[in-house]
C-alpha cells in the first residue's frame, strides 16, 4: 500500500479498517504495533458473510461453489475454497488504489477531497435502553460503537439496535367489551326513560315538585264548546275539558275538586268556555246560566234514532213530543225510507232563537246527504249504505277496524258465502231489533236470538230492513271502501282496549271466541 498522507483526514480511518487477507488490522495505523492481548488471544468476530453461511449450514446443504479462482483487484488468484474477503475491505482497498494512482491532474488543479463516507445515526449504547429481560418495551440495547464497526468486531445491526418490533393490533375482545358496555349503558338510560314516563308524575307529586296540572290565572284566551250529558261527574267531565284545550291535563278538574273536597252536580248542555283556564274558573263559568247555550246541540256517533231525540229534547230544551212529531214523516226530508234511523247525523249543531223542531231535524238530514254525497254515494245506494255504516259504526273498535268489519259484512253477503252461512249473523242488528242496544253488553241474549224482528240477522239472511244507529263520516266511507281480505268471522276478545280478532275460517273463529271468554272470565262486569 502507499504511504500514508499525513494531511489526509481518512488515513487514519482507513488505516483502522481489518485486512481483507488476514482480518487483522495493519501496524502503521495502531501507535503501537505489537497487538494487545486481548487482540491476539481472542479469536476475530466472524464477518455477516461467515453468519450468513453458518446458518445456511444449519438449515439446508450449501450450494455448490464455483471452483474457477476468483481474482483480486491486485491480480492475485485467490482460491476457491477461500472465503472471498469482505465488501467492506475490497471497497476501501479499490478506494485507495483509485485514490493513489496516477491521473490527469495538474498541479494548477487542486486534488478533489473524497466524499465522506454516510453512515446511519448511531444508537449510543445504554441511551434509555433497557437490559436485555428488562423493561424496555421489547427492544434490546446497542452491542457496539463505531469503533467496533470498523474494526469488524460487530455489524451494522448490532450498532443500531435490534428492530423495532411491530405495533400491536387491538384485539377483538376491546371491542367485544366496548360494545357490551354502551348496550348496557344504552338498555339503562332507555329504562330509565321509560320509568320516567311511566312514574315520573307520581314521583313529582309525591316529593311536590311536579309540574303544575292547572294554568296560571289570568291567560286564558279563545272560544272552545264542551258538552256535558246526563250522568257526568267530575271524573267524566274532566277529560272533556282538556280534549276541548279547557285545561292543561286530563285529570285537572278532577283532581282540583278532590284535593279541594268540591262536590259539583254538572248540569247537561253545551257551555262556551274559554282555553286555558284555571279549574276554579271552569267550575264558575259552568255555574253561569250565561255560558249554556240553549239553542245548541251535540250528537256523538252510534246513538239512535230515539237517543238522538232524547239528547236533543235536553240540550236544546226542546219538548219532545215535538221532536217525535217531527220524525214521523220521513218523505218530508226527501229520505226514501220508512224511518230516519241513521239519517240524524251525528255533529254538533247551533241554532238561531225561536228554531222549530222540524227546521232541527232538516238541518241534521241535510248533513248526513252531504257526508254522502263526500263518500261517493250513489242516490239510489244511500239507504244501503247506511245501513252497512250503521252496522261498522257499532261493531268497529278502531279506525282501521272499521275497514275491516266492512270487508267481512260484504264477504258475508257474497251468494257462494251466503249458501255455506246463510245469514248475516251481526250481534248488533239483533240486539237492534229487540231493543237491547241500551243493556250495557255486547252479548246476545237467548230471547234476542230468538226474536222475530226483520233486523234479526241470525233469522234471516242479507242485510236487516234498515239502519240501527247514526253513522259518522268514518263509517259511511268504510261502507264505501272495505279493504281486501279473506274474512268471514271477528270478535273483540278485549273490550278495554277494543283489540278485535278477524279470521277466515270457523275453527279459527272458536280459538278468538275461547280468548274473549277467558278475558270476560277474569274481567267481570265489564261489558261481556
Amino acid at each position: 500500500m502507499p504511504e500514508q498522507d499525513p494531511s489526509d483526514p481518512f488515513a487514519e480511518l482507513y488505516s483502522r479498517l481489518p485486512d481483507p487477507r488476514t482480518g487483522a488490522k495493519d501496524a502503521p495505523g495502531r501507535d503501537d504495533a505489537t497487538p494487545a492481548a486481548s487482540e491476539t488471544d481472542a479469536p476475530a468476530p466472524p464477518s455477516r458473510r461467515a453468519m450468513r453461511e453458518a446458518r445456511r449450514a444449519e438449515t439446508g446443504p450449501t450450494p455448490a461453489v464455483d471452483p474457477t479462482p476468483a481474482v483480486d483487484p491486485a491480480g492475485q488468484e485467490t482460491p476457491a475454497s477461500e472465503p472471498a474477503p469482505p465488501r467492506a475491505a475490497v471497497d476501501s482497498r479499490l478506494f485507495e488504489q483509485r485514490r493513489t494512482a496516477p491521473g490527469p491532474q495538474t498541479s494548477a488543479q487542486p486534488r478533489p477531497e473524497p466524499e465522506p463516507v454516510r453512515n446511519r445515526e448511531p444508537v449510543l449504547v445504554g441511551a434509555g435502553v433497557a437490559a436485555a429481560g428488562g423493561s424496555g418495551g421489547g427492544r434490546p440495547p446497542a452491542a457496539g460503537s463505531l469503533e467496533d464497526l470498523f474494526s469488524g468486531r460487530a455489524s451494522t445491526d448490532e450498532v443500531h439496535g435490534a428492530a423495532r418490533p411491530p405495533k400491536r393490533r387491538r384485539g377483538i375482545g376491546g371491542w367485544i367489551a366496548l360494545a357490551i358496555v354502551l348496550v348496557i349503558l344504552g338498555g339503562l338510560v332507555g329504562g330509565g326513560f321509560a320509568l320516567w314516563n311511566t312514574y315520573g308524575e307520581r314521583v313529582q307529586a309525591f316529593f311536590g315538585t311536579g309540574e303544575p296540572t292547572d294554568f296560571e290565572p289570568g291567560i286564558a284566551t279563545g272560544e272552545t264548546r264542551v258538552t256535558i250529558v246526563s250522568g257526568d261527574t267530575g271524573e267524566s267531565v274532566s277529560p272533556k275539558l282538556f280534549e276541548a284545550g279547557v285545561t292543561k291535563a286530563s285529570t285537572s278538574l278532577y283532581s282540583y275538586m278532590v284535593d279541594n273536597g268540591i262536590v259539583f252536580t254538572f248540569q247537561p248542555g253545551v257551555y262556551k268556555l274559554q282555553q286555558q283556564m284555571t279549574s276554579a274558573a271552569v267550575l264558575e263559568a259552568l255555574r253561569d246560566p250565561a255560558n249554556r247555550l240553549n239553542n245548541s246541540v251535540q250528537l256523538r256517533e252510534g246513538l239512535t234514532l230515539e237517543q238522538s231525540l232524547d239528547v236533543m229534547s235536553e240540550q236544546l230544551s226542546m219538548p219532545r213530543e215535538d221532536l217525535a212529531a217531527a220524525v214521523a214523516d220521513p218523505s218530508q226530508y226527501g229520505v226514501p225510507a220508512t224511518s230516519l234511523e241513521g239519517w240524524i247525523f251525528p255533529a254538533t249543531y247551533d241554532f238561531d232563537e225561536g228554531v222549530t223542531a222540524t227546521q232541527v231535524i232538516q238541518r241534521m238530514v241535510d248533513r248526513t246527504v252531504q257526508s254522502l254525497d263526500q263518500a261517493g254515494v250513489p242516490e239510489a245506494d244511500r239507504e244501503r249504505i247506511l245501513i252497512i255504516a250503521s252496522i261498522i259504526e257499532r261493531e268497529a273498535r278502531s279506525s282501521e277496524d272499521f275497514y275491516k268489519v266492512s270487508r267481512v259484512i260484504e264477504n258475508r253477503l257474497q251468494p257462494t258465502n251466503q249458501e255455506t252461512f246463510g245469514k248475516l249473523e251481526m250481534d248488533s242488528t239483533v240486539q237492534y231489533g229487540a231493543d237491547e242496544l241500551g243493556s250495557g253488553t255486547v252479548s246476545t241474549s237467548t230471547e234476542a236470538r230468538n226474536s222475530d224482528n226483520p233486523w234479526n240477522t241470525y233469522m234471516y239472511p242479507g242485510l236487516p230492513i234498515g239502519p240501527i244507529s247514526n253513522p259518522g263520516d268514518l263509517a259511511i266511507d268504510a261502507a264505501m271502501k272495505p279493504v281486501d281480505g279473506p274474512w268471514l268471522y271477528f270478535v273483540t276478545v278485549n273490550l278495554d282496549t277494543g283489540e278485535t280478532v278477524f279470521t277466515s275460517t270457523y275453527s279459527e273463529h272458536q280459538q278468538a271466541v275461547a280468548q274473549w271468554q277467558a278475558w270476560c272470565t277474569d274481567n267481570p262486569n265489564s261489558g261481556c
